[in-house]
């Protein structure tokens, strides 16, 4: 089973809060060099405005992580005071970023297949992710959760260029980081090659599909919320 961790990193509301590119390389060099790691992702807000039908939900996060981990004690081993992590704890680790609000929720990761998976980004651009999360509670979760991943995933995988589709549902796990943690009811993330990819991908008739679907869900509350990030894989060890 794999597990990552997501840590956003929000500025308050009406504030719009750019990290510096001194910062963002402390951040890749942390990331870059925890231990056990599989898998790490950084997101930064794109720069472009992508059309998108949710386009209601908020400013994104100045930053956003995901830690890929094997096991769940390798990855709490780095969520720990004086661990590898602390090189980016606490408002005067990242300046530009000291007057967000930070995050963390650890997840289990549930892949799903795609057609074409591999990331061929146009010359001078990142891939994009779309990260989404549903904030708030089923009333059944069991019979939310089973809907879900038997139904939606599989309309995703019919966007045009999508290159990862992965589900990630709640699990216990410790932090004694001073973040605050969150217990959101799950997420899911879509990567494509660009910003303009996933805007093309959200144009494209798939988006009716995913959206009737999304009115067949069991009830719950909270809504979602979706954000299009630039994506930096700065860990991308092979399964050994």
């Amino acid at each position: 089973m794999t597990v990552c961790c997501f840590v956003y990193f929000e500025a308050p509301d009406n504030l719009e809060i750019r990290i510096s590119d001194e910062d963002l390389d402390r951040v890749v060099t942390t990331v870059r060099t925890l231990p056990d790691i599989r898998r790490g992702l950084v997101f930064t807000p794109v720069a472009a405005t992508v059309e998108h039908p949710f386009s209601n939900d908020g400013t994104p996060p100045a930053l956003a992580l995901q830690l890929y981990f094997d096991t769940l004690p390798a990855l709490e081993a780095v969520l720990r005071p004086g661990g590898a992590l602390t090189p980016i704890v606490g408002p005067e680790a990242l300046p530009s970023l000291a007057d967000c609000a930070v995050s963390h929720q650890v997840t289990m990761v549930r892949p799903f297949p795609v057609d074409e998976p591999t990331v061929a980004p146009p010359a001078g651009e990142r891939p994009c992710s779309y990260l989404v999360h549903y904030p708030g509670a089923a009333e059944n979760f069991d019979a939310w959760l089973a809907h879900y991943v038997d139904h939606h995933p599989q309309i995703m995988r019919d966007f045009p260029g999508v290159r990862e589709i992965e589900i990630y549902t709640r699990v216990d796990w410790c932090s004694l980081l001073p973040w605050a943690k969150v217990e959101h009811m799950q997420r899911n993330k879509l990567m494509f090659d660009s910003p303009g990819a996933l805007a093309a991908a959200l144009a494209s008739p798939t988006i009716l599909r995913m959206r009737a679907d999304f009115h067949t869900f069991p009830p719950f509350s909270g809504g979602n919320r979706h954000y299009p990030m630039t994506t930096r894989e700065v860990v991308a060890r092979p399964v050994s």
